[in-house]
């Protein structure tokens, strides 16, 4: 996000004004690091059965949801019901997109976070849905991925911090673990075209941009595209 300079200030400036420029007067201390987009302290779960529940969003550094609108968009994509499927949202943060999945019934949904602040809102959102198919562990999410079963996978949930370099690798992990005809869900700063995907192993199904971010929904590059309406097979 482009944070621009404040305009330069007109004759007509209020004396409040006047005075904060006056000799000597200390200017307001700007943030260190790169400006990011104020937390919005809670989102709501867009779907499913947990539809309208709130999910905490603690303030942590580079802790960025998916926003509701993106999750809408893909749960449509996917087609809504997502019942027996296994899910992996392996950079969890809040725990968005995994208990979307597992709102509108996904059989196994793993959410993988390497943030030790972030678990307890974790677990305790899990406690009060009571989730049982939903299984929380803290870790990388890497790791988490390469441990994964061949072929395992219906979802993938993909949405690594923005300045990682861990998106290839991931998306390579990810292509094996998924069933014949599943599905990767990547959330990134910028749009990934077919060219650098194939190598990896998959292909773009669908894409969208909504601000500053670039969503897609990725499928196996030998696979055919699926009916949005229809859960892939196992």
């Amino acid at each position: 996000m482009k944070i621009f300079p404040p305009p330069s200030a007109s004759p007509a400036a209020k004396p409040a004004e006047k005075a904060a420029r006056a000799p000597g007067a200390r200017s307001p201390a700007l943030p260190k690091g790169k400006p990011h987009a104020k937390l919005p302290g809670e989102i709501r779960i867009v779907g499913g059965q947990y539809k309208r529940t709130k999910i905490p969003v603690p303030n942590r550094e580079g802790l960025r949801p998916t926003p509701d609108r993106v999750r809408e968009t893909l749960f449509n994509w996917l087609g809504q019901d997502l019942s027996g499927w296994r899910c992996a949202d392996v950079f969890a943060g809040t725990g968005a997109l995994g208990f979307e999945a597992a709102s509108r019934g996904a059989a196994d949904v793993l959410l993988c976070e390497q943030d030790a602040a972030l678990m307890a809102p974790l677990q305790a959102l899990k406690t009060r849905l009571k989730a049982a198919m939903v299984r929380i562990e803290r870790g990388d999410g890497l790791s988490a991925l390469r441990r994964l079963s061949a072929g395992s996978m219906q979802l993938v949930l993909l949405d690594p911090p923005f300045e990682s370099s861990v998106f290839e690798p991931a998306l390579k992990a990810a292509a094996q673990a998924l069933a014949p005809a599943g599905l990767v869900y990547l959330e990134a700063p910028r749009a990934w075209a077919n060219d650098e995907l194939l190598p990896l192993g998959l292909q773009v199904y669908r894409s969208g941009k909504a601000g500053a971010v670039h969503f897609h929904l990725l499928v196996k590059a030998e696979a055919a595209a699926p009916a949005a309406d229809n859960a892939p097979a196992a």
